[in-house]
């Protein structure tokens, strides 16, 4: 679909849990570049988890936006969220809301609302851009205060009011995947505080790199080096872990 970027909204949406399940909060962004117009949206759980919260903040985002039809460009750092928006819940939905191993789907609520929201304003008016969390995408950064605040207790301020007086950076500056890799890249220059691996859905954790490697050498594997508790937690949220 062609349309002038001025023309787009432009959606980021985060969400987080302290613990999984724990307290959690969700955080939303809304950009309407020709209207000069920002919206931001914010909510919590006491007991949650980070998946849910993501899924909570794309379901506000868009019901949000549910009247407007221009096309949307949706930013979010969890590939779970992107996955099961664009390819699982297709096959979800037609099998009764089963995956593929024989379970119900988690968070079966929300996926249904976001079954209805995107047929309703059709799958090919969104765009979904997974950006990478904590490299200084200022729209990703401030969902990500939002929804870690709430899920803290925070008392949130949210902003509904012009884009040239907003008061949390250029939104609009998204940088493109490789410099988003470089800048990943970069960060995993330090010292681990573990490694990760995932194979055929069973997390391990390692103190390291030679257990890890035992392990996923040979096999279809997921694996990263964890910096901080923090950055493990990031990890876990990207492959779309619970714990």
């Amino acid at each position: 679909m062609n349309t002038t970027p001025e023309k787009r909204l432009i959606i980021f949406t985060d969400g987080s849990s302290l613990g999984n399940p724990g307290p959690g909060g969700w955080g939303a962004l809304i950009v309407y570049q020709e209207l000069d117009e920002v919206i931001e949206l914010g909510g919590t759980k006491l007991q949650t988890t980070n998946n849910e919260m993501e899924l909570a903040a794309i379901v506000s985002a868009l019901s949000y936006a549910e009247m407007n039809t221009e096309p949307i460009t949706l930013y979010t750092d969890s590939q779970y969220a992107i996955n099961g928006c664009t390819k699982w819940m297709y096959g979800w939905k037609k099998n009764g809301w089963i995956t593929a191993q024989k379970e119900p789907v988690k968070n079966k609520a929300l996926w249904e609302q976001l079954y209805e929201l995107i047929e309703k304003r059709g799958k090919e008016s969104i765009t979904w851009e997974h950006v990478r969390g904590h490299v200084g995408v200022p729209g990703n950064e401030r969902v990500d205060d939002i929804a870690r605040e709430l899920a803290e207790g925070t008392n949130v301020s949210l902003y509904r009011g012009r884009l040239s007086q907003y008061p949390h950076g250029n939104v609009l500056s998204v940088p493109d995947m490789s410099e988003q890799l470089k800048a990943s890249k970069k960060s995993s220059s330090g010292k681990a505080y573990s490694y990760l691996s995932l194979i055929d859905g069973e997390l391990q954790k390692h103190s390291s790199w030679a257990e890890c490697e035992a392990r996923v050498k040979g096999n279809n594997a997921k694996f990263k080096k964890a910096l901080s508790a923090d950055h493990e937690q990031e990890i876990l949220k990207e492959w779309g872990i619970e714990q």
